[in-house]
Parts: C-alpha cells; sequence; structure tokens
C-alpha cells in the first residue's frame, strides 16, 4: 500500500511506474496487493520514489515533501517513460503495416477470390487504435489521474 500511496502521490498509474523502475506492472501489482516483494524489486522501488528502503518496508509512514531537484528529476524519468511507450507505439504500427502487406500479398498470390487479410488487419487494427489512445492519453478515464481522483474521493482527503 505504501508503494501505492507514493505512485498516486505523484500522479503516475502502474504502467509509468513499471517504465521508470524497469519491473513488470504485474510485479507492481502484486505488491501494491501487499504480497511480498524481494528486496531487488523494493531497492528498485526505493531508488524511483527516492525514499529509503525502509519507508516502503514499515508499516507507518511520514509524509514526504518532495523537494524541487527530486521533481524535476522525476520529471524528467516520467517524459523518457513516455518517449520510450511513442517509439514502442510506434514500432507497433510499423510492425503492423509490413506484416499487413505481407499478409495481404500471401492473400493476393494463393486465393485472390477471396480477400481473408482483412479480418487480421481489423483485429489487429482496433488493438492498434486503442494503444494509441491510451500511449497518448486521449482516454480520460481510467488513468493515473482518475485513480488519484478516485482514491481521494474515498479518503475524503487529499493524498
Amino acid at each position: 500500500m505504501l508503494v501505492q500511496k507514493h505512485r498516486l502521490q505523484r500522479g503516475w498509474s502502474q504502467e509509468q511506474l513499471a517504465e521508470v523502475s524497469g519491473l513488470s506492472v504485474r510485479t507492481i501489482q502484486r505488491i501494491e496487493r501487499g504480497q511480498s516483494a524481494s528486496l531487488e524489486s523494493m531497492k528498485a522501488l526505493a531508488a524511483v520514489f527516492e525514499v529509503d528502503l525502509s519507508q516502503l518496508t514499515e508499516p507507518k509512514e511520514a509524509e514526504m515533501p518532495v523537494p524541487a531537484t527530486s521533481a524535476a528529476e522525476a520529471e524528467e524519468t516520467l517524459a523518457f517513460a513516455r518517449v520510450r511507450r511513442i517509439r514502442r507505439f510506434y514500432i507497433h504500427v510499423l510492425q503492423y503495416i509490413v506484416v499487413i502487406a505481407v499478409l495481404a500479398v500471401v492473400n493476393v498470390v494463393t486465393n485472390p477470390d477471396y480477400l481473408w487479410v482483412f479480418w487480421p488487419a481489423l483485429g489487429w487494427g482496433i488493438g492498434l487504435v486503442s494503444l494509441g489512445l491510451t500511449t497518448f492519453g486521449m482516454v480520460p478515464f481510467l488513468n493515473a489521474a482518475w485513480e488519484k481522483r478516485q482514491v481521494e474521493k474515498y479518503l475524503g482527503r487529499k493524498l
């Protein structure tokens, strides 16, 4: 729960924290649910949050203001993570174009009467559009800001 609180205070999604820390999203989810984590995972998270390891493992936590330099570093880290996500999206688009083009050629050569290539293009295309919407933050719900608002609403106070 302390990891989730640190993450939400910074307005990060689980995906962003995973990207910044080098851990998998699944590992972040497990830790936030209270399952045990390896020492290496906790060290990585402590380094990302710029706190002592004991602050992530203690049951009580003092409120920690983020110094100006660490806030700037956190913004840079998030910016790098965002750019990497955008780059991965463009790589997915390139893969889509290449694979669908190859499938189209195979379709036309082997069975020009029935264009079956439409179906994989449609299915993969829907997934690609969904990835693009989330990558560029065009889905206004279920993002890190929404999650933070819901937690604050539930608690009745700011994080």
